[in-house]
């Protein structure tokens, strides 16, 4: 059986890690995984989860999303291959007051987030449509389709994430290549720790008004809690990925926890908007449980 090839950003640790991991352990070597990340340093816990693995079934690249000529670069290395399977993963977090982040921080979220997913499809795309063959699937977050308090910049990119590719979707069908976003609650994977942002004692924070810094401590004591109750552990989320990447025809979304389904559903259900802003600010900064949204 001719394998398929898969390629995969941000595999240095967490969800690209265990996904690239899964793929090339598979016990019928159905794939070929190319996993890539943009510091090679940090490799070695994948080489330790792979030294069983098929040398056929197996390679680590470096590549940087953000970098144009580090992903030009990447396809030229594999371009006696096709790529049938792309997982865009990459991607980074911040968190915390507008106005307390810099423009380079702001920016460097959308240069992942955003524009390095799309110069990793643009860099692909082609020789899929040439086949009329392949799937596309994103890592993406709950934090794309419903704003939260204090991850304005993260939910922006999200957001502009999911406009991109359920346009692409539309199209590509006509090419046989389906889309599919992976839409993920809170993991738990080393992003929390990557995260960045803005902490409780930060001295722009501390030189804005009062009422801000109550809200964002209310609001890290509520994410502290969130992360406790009902953070999702890597393998949960994989299983989800491993459903798109089999499915007959898969969908466009996928996601990985029904817990902010509720909140979803209000959003979409009550188009002015004002239904769904008051009941995210109650439960997180009123402690009101998420149940008490689904009635």
């Amino acid at each position: 059986m001719e394998k398929r090839v898969v390629l995969i950003t941000g595999c240095s640790s967490g969800i690209g890690l265990g996904l690239a991991v899964r793929l090339a352990s598979d016990s019928y070597q159905r794939f070929k995984v190319y996993a890539t990340m943009r510091d090679l340093s940090k490799k070695e816990n994948l080489m330790e989860c792979v030294r069983d693995c098929h040398a056929d079934t197996f390679e680590i690249l470096q590549m940087d999303v953000t970098d144009q000529q580090s992903v030009v670069s990447t396809t030229e290395k594999i371009k006696e291959q096709r790529v049938d399977i792309l997982v865009c993963n990459a991607g980074v977090g911040l968190m915390g007051p507008l106005e307390c982040h810099s423009y380079e921080s702001m920016k460097k979220i959308f240069d992942v987030n955003l524009f390095g997913t799309i110069s990793t499809i643009q860099a692909f795309l082609p020789g899929m449509k040439q086949r009329k063959s392949g799937r596309i699937i994103i890592s993406s977050s709950v934090g794309g389709l419903q704003g939260i308090p204090f991850n304005d910049i993260y939910c922006a990119s999200k957001f502009a994430v999911e406009g991109l590719c359920e346009s692409l979707a539309i199209v590509l069908q006509h090419f046989n290549i389906h889309v599919s976003l992976i839409e993920c609650g809170p993991v738990s994977t080393n992003f929390m720790n990557n995260l960045h942002g803005v902490d409780a004692n930060d001295s722009r924070l501390q030189a804005g008004d009062s009422d801000t810094r109550s809200l964002y401590a209310q609001y890290l004591q509520h994410c502290h809690s969130l992360f406790q109750d009902v953070a999702q552990d890597t393998e949960e989320i994989l299983q989800v990925f491993l459903e798109a990447i089999e499915a007959p025809t898969p969908s466009l979304r996928y996601f990985t926890t029904q817990f902010f389904m509720p909140l979803i559903k209000l959003k979409l259900s009550c188009t002015g908007g004002s239904e769904y802003v008051r009941a995210m600010h109650k439960f997180v900064f009123s402690g009101t449980k998420q149940k008490e949204h689904e009635k």
